[in-house]
């Protein structure tokens, strides 16, 4: 089932209703409403949805954005943080999210966990394996210095994210909302791959599975983290749905497929027959550029 998120428009618009039009114009039958939704959007979003422009696939937390918060921003309150307060705002506006999910009738809520503090190494290793240094001694180097500290410092911040995570499920139950744990890029977020199965095996919901982000996981495999289509086909029976996008080497995601390396005719057939899949578009990206690649991936895979 075909989706666009609305993180390729939502920033440069002021009405909610003319937002989800401009998805509505591409050929989607569905959106979804990102993490970039300001709160004066919602007035239009809800009209837009009441006179049937759109359907509604789900919602990326937090939506709308906290007042305070004026930009994009899905991790500006961490479920991991050492921050009581800040775990506790992140926590009621997760249970907003899921509540304005209901209210809309949408079917899912993707939500990001937090991070390991640690220093940052997928971005370095990347800027190694464009300089030409992949897999050299200094890049192997780094990438076991930076397991060992995720594995020592994991823990803490793992349980910090379940505790928040208890009445988040419980809530998304009641609502009948599913809770999709999306797929991260960097190393020092949570979950990593082997901490995503754990995790949905301790939280045992029918509402809660795994959320696969293309472009994420592809940059993990560039810079040699994991293997996309091994991955893939492991958690596939966990999976709600994707974000689909592309990503060129080795780390610049984003972009509309078969303009990069993604290989879509080797993935694709490992996914559920039922999974969203959300085409999450950068602002740079032009009309022309996503009805092109539309036609091709209807032509191609005729959904």
């Amino acid at each position: 089932m075909l989706s666009f998120s609305t993180c390729w428009n939502s920033g440069r618009l002021k009405d909610g209703h003319r937002l989800l039009h401009k998805i509505a114009a591409l050929g989607f039958e569905y959106a979804e409403l990102g993490h970039g939704i300001r709160l004066p959007l919602t007035e239009g979003i809800q009209k837009a949805h009441a006179e049937g422009v759109i359907k509604i696939s789900g919602l990326h937390n937090f939506c709308p954005l906290p007042v305070e918060i004026t930009r994009a921003a899905p991790d500006c309150y961490q479920y991991s943080s050492h921050r009581p307060t800040e775990r506790d705002r992140a926590l009621k506006l997760t249970l907003q999210t899921i509540d304005f999910a209901a209210r809309l009738e949408a079917k899912y809520v993707v939500l990001h966990l937090g991070h390991v503090v640690m220093p940052r190494i997928t971005r370095e290793l990347a800027a190694l394996a464009e300089a030409g240094q992949y897999l050299s001694r200094g890049y192997v180097k780094k990438k076991v210095a930076a397991v060992k500290q995720r594995e020592k410092r994991a823990p803490l911040y793992l349980d910090r994210v379940k505790t928040c995570l208890t009445p988040i499920v419980e809530h998304a139950e009641k609502q009948g909302i599913l809770l999709g744990i999306e797929s991260r890029q960097n190393y020092e977020e949570i979950p990593s791959e082997r901490e995503m199965i754990q995790l949905l095996d301790d939280l045992d919901s029918p509402n809660v599975g795994y959320w696969h982000d293309f472009g994420h996981v592809q940059t993990k495999h560039n810079v040699g983290w994991l293997d996309h289509a091994e991955w893939l086909q492991k958690i596939s029976p966990r999976l709600i749905g994707c974000h689909l996008h592309d990503c060129g080497w080795p780390d610049r995601d984003h972009l509309t497929p078969f303009t990069g390396g993604i290989d879509y005719d080797q993935l694709l057939p490992l996914l559920p027959r039922d999974c969203w899949l959300t085409w999450e578009m950068s602002p740079r990206r032009s009309r022309d550029e996503i009805l092109t690649s539309l036609a091709q991936w209807k032509d191609r895979y005729g959904v």
